[in-house]
């Protein structure tokens, strides 16, 4: 074994100590070398960019951009609502929910950490209504509130050698802000991280069901939604080359998630 391999046994055991943490949502230990602090701050100043340099479709006026904010707010109360009955409140600080509608032809979504939340307007030709829509916003929420991202930047930390990460923490923002955007940013693909990718995938989408039920939405359209999706986006690459599950993969799991997502479901009168 080689003196570097010692060192990074040695270092990694030191971290552990401090940053793996249990998720009250997930129910599973997480490794993070992140203050989710840390990313908050560093999201709000990733989103203005993003917002200035796009075309923000505007909520007055606009039905999709009022749609859009409207069943993020919808979801995030009734997050709110179930964070507090659990005792798990702490767990939302420093949450201050953006979405926006962005006018971009792409089938996408996604949302930082601190729920700075982004649609484009392609998906919206998938979506087609609205509990299709919470099906995809709860998704990416879930993924912030999972803390994801946190997951990844580490791992990425750690691919690149552990001394990176001390220098994050004091002076190389440099660095901080190339790894961030690594994650983070709307066309990220990191590929050294696939598997543990799509096991983040299929969290949000088991939890992003959950809360999109208990917002009122119909679960079950997630599964036309996905079915919808196969037919858009045709040719993909296989699963073991992608960041995300294959659809049919997706779909079946999302089968296995449905009795429980209907168990929170209460449809809005």
């Amino acid at each position: 074994m080689s003196r570097y391999l010692y060192i990074f046994i040695y270092l990694s055991s030191l971290f552990t100590l401090d940053s793996c943490v249990h998720n009250p949502i997930t129910g599973r230990s997480q490794f993070k070398l992140f203050p989710e602090s840390l990313l908050q701050q560093q999201a709000i100043s990733q989103y203005r960019s993003f917002l200035t340099q796009n075309r923000v479709v505007p909520r007055e006026r606009n039905r999709d951009a009022e749609m859009v904010k409207r069943v993020g707010n919808r979801i995030v109360n009734s997050i709110t609502d179930y964070y507090t009955k659990q005792g798990l409140s702490k767990e939302l600080e420093g949450y201050n929910w953006e979405f926006n509608l962005v006018d971009n032809p792409e089938l996408n979504a996604w949302c930082m950490p601190g729920g700075k939340m982004v649609v484009y307007t392609g998906l919206l030709s998938v979506t087609q209504n609205e509990a299709a829509l919470a099906a995809v916003l709860g998704h990416e929420i879930t993924h912030a509130l999972a803390h994801h991202g946190n997951e990844r930047m580490t791992q990425a930390v750690l691919a690149q050698g552990l001394q990176i990460a001390g220098d994050i923490f004091t002076s190389n923002r440099e660095q901080a802000n190339a790894i961030f955007n690594s994650v983070f940013a709307p066309t990220a693909q990191v590929a050294v991280l696939l598997p543990n990718s799509r096991k983040h995938e299929y969290e949000a989408d088991r939890l992003g069901l959950r809360f999109s039920a208990m917002a009122g939405y119909n679960p079950r359209e997630a599964i036309s939604f996905w079915e919808r999706m196969s037919r858009a986006s045709g040719g993909k690459p296989p699963e073991f080359l992608a960041s995300h599950p294959s659809d049919a993969n997706r779909i079946a799991q999302l089968e296995k998630y449905m009795d429980e997502a209907l168990s929170y479901y209460k449809p809005v009168k």
